[in-house]
């Protein structure tokens, strides 16, 4: 199971799910204090700005962030759940979990898997770029993006509401 919330979420969402794993995407200098129940090797830290092109003194998501996405999520048993945040819990967050959802059951179809990400979260606006690396990355030929754009953008919100996410449909 993939939980997702926002960075000020991610101490009462890693206890009340007993997550083991936790991915963590913020911008540089944006400070995430690791739950001490997640071991260090167990959290995954990416840096990247919530942008979708290029843009002066930010970083935008690029191919090596989908891989090590992808590496990391590859390692894990799923035992036990995976926290993952961002800022706000509506745009990296979202965009990623979606990621891990379609990595690890291939054949799900990404017009459902978007639908059921829309509907278990109002406010999620995946981030388009993160999206269409993975699409490639993933083989998917167009229909990552396509089905992230199909379900638009998400409601206004500050902050997302957590939410979990079932790989296996």
């Amino acid at each position: 199971m993939i939980y997702v919330c926002s960075l000020a979420k991610i101490e009462e969402t890693v206890a009340r799910t007993g997550a083991e794993r936790m991915l963590s995407l913020l911008a540089a200098g944006t400070e995430v204090v690791r739950p001490a129940s997640i071991a260090s090797e167990n959290h995954l830290h990416l840096v990247m700005h919530d942008i979708a092109v290029a843009q002066d003194g930010m970083t935008m998501p690029g191919e090596d962030h989908v891989r090590n996405l992808l590496d990391f999520v590859r390692r894990w048993d799923r035992a036990r759940p995976m926290v993952v945040h961002c800022y706000a819990g509506i745009s990296r967050s979202t965009a990623s979990a979606y990621i891990i959802a379609a990595a690890l059951a291939p054949k799900r179809d990404e017009a459902e898997l978007a639908q059921t990400l829309r509907a278990l979260s109002p406010s999620a606006t995946p981030n388009p770029r993160l999206i269409a690396v993975a699409d490639t990355l993933l083989d998917r030929n167009g229909r990552m993006v396509e089905a992230i754009e199909a379900i638009g953008r998400g409601a206004d919100a500050f902050e997302g509401t957590p939410f979990a996410l079932k790989i296996d449909g």
